[in-house]
């Protein structure tokens, strides 16, 4: 190669030029990058969509009219005093309480019931809910039931503890937070972030392999340009691809109110997250040359790999997410930290591994 060539017109960057552009005729991948382009400029609406079967509790009810009966119908009536958009009616016989639901002038039914308990002397609440079946709304009235249950166990536990030998085991308190706050930095930030390394991967495994099975590596090889320039430019390319979407995403996401906090530290995770799921990437594509049991492989190992994350100290999920919230510890950065030398060495030795290979007999 001469000295003085531009940088741009070095083979690896030529390559890494070529594989990109090549990327919109690949339905697939134009596919999914829309669709992650949707619900990041969409994020604002799409977040409450989605948070609602993320957590059904997060979508207001309306009014839910509850049928309260049994011996311990004035506790129940008690603990959904302290909800908002829940009202009881009292009956005093399940009859009564039984034909206005049928009629749907109530809800819900719940019958509390002292039973003796199982456990020594005393008795206990037996509550039992009657709720409709078979629409979106019986899911949030079973919300709301279960916020009514829970705050009649509060209310027991704190009206017997002065009567038991042993202080029963505290609750947590309760806090006033947002669903939506909750769902975005730990569940939709992250998926935006991680899918573009998976499909950069992914994308790496078939530009090797299509290069050896359509026999066009070897067109290359003519240029001339060696394995090793090939394989750098076609994993460059890849590896430049996945931050600058996730940059694309993080613009979109500002743009849409939610604020992310430690962008150049997200970035620089994901390179590292990418530069390794790339290497395995092109290692498995020129090892195989093949391209259904390269990605078969490929998508076994990143599941596998991404799965036992889960036995490292912070999972790279939670290193985003706390990003993101502007609340890293020194372990977050350490996690940064070590993604980018396993990145370095992990490349360093692929590297080390081509090399070995005689081009000829690919």
């Amino acid at each position: 190669m001469s000295e003085d060539r531009p940088v741009w017109r070095d083979p690896r960057i030529v390559i890494a030029r070529r594989d990109i552009r090549s990327l919109s005729r690949e339905k697939t991948i134009v596919l999914a990058l829309l669709i992650q382009l949707f619900v990041a400029g969409f994020s604002s609406f799409l977040v409450v969509g989605l948070t609602s079967l993320y957590d059904p509790s997060s979508v207001a009810a309306g009014e839910v009219e509850m049928a309260v009966t049994g011996d311990a119908r004035e506790e129940l009536v008690a603990a959904a005093a302290e909800q908002d958009g829940t009202t009881v009616t009292a009956f005093e016989n399940g009859t009564a309480a039984q034909r206005a639901f049928d009629q749907r002038r109530v809800d819900a039914i719940l019958r509390g019931d002292y039973v003796p308990s199982a456990r020594g002397p005393g008795e206990r609440i037996a509550v039992t809910a009657s709720v409709p079946e078979g629409s979106i709304r019986s899911t949030l009235i079973v919300v709301e039931v279960r916020r009514v249950l829970s705050a009649l166990e509060r209310q027991e536990r704190l009206e017997r503890t002065p009567y038991l030998n042993q202080p029963p085991v505290p609750l947590p308190d309760t806090v006033s937070a947002s669903q939506y706050f909750g769902f975005t930095y730990t569940i939709l930030i992250p998926l935006l972030l991680f899918l573009p390394p998976f499909i950069s991967g992914s994308v790496a495994v078939d530009t090797v392999t299509e290069e050896l099975e359509r026999g066009t590596m070897e067109l290359l090889r003519v240029a001339p340009v060696s394995l090793l320039d090939i394989i750098d430019g076609k994993a460059l390319g890849m590896v430049l691809l996945a931050p600058a979407q996730a940059l694309l995403w993080l613009a979109l996401l500002s743009t849409n109110g939610i604020a992310v906090s430690n962008p150049a530290a997200i970035l620089l995770f994901i390179t590292a997250v990418t530069a390794v799921v790339v290497t395995l990437g092109v290692v498995l594509g020129i090892t195989l040359q093949n391209r259904r049991p390269a990605q078969l492989l490929f998508s076994v190992l990143t599941l596998v790999l991404f799965g036992g994350a889960v036995v490292l100290p912070e999972h790279p999920a939670t290193t985003v997410a706390k990003l993101a919230v502007d609340s890293p510890t020194l372990l977050t950065y350490g996690h940064v930290g070590g993604a980018v030398v396993l990145a370095v060495a992990g490349y360093a030795v692929a590297r080390l591994y081509v090399g070995r290979i005689a081009a000829e007999a690919l």
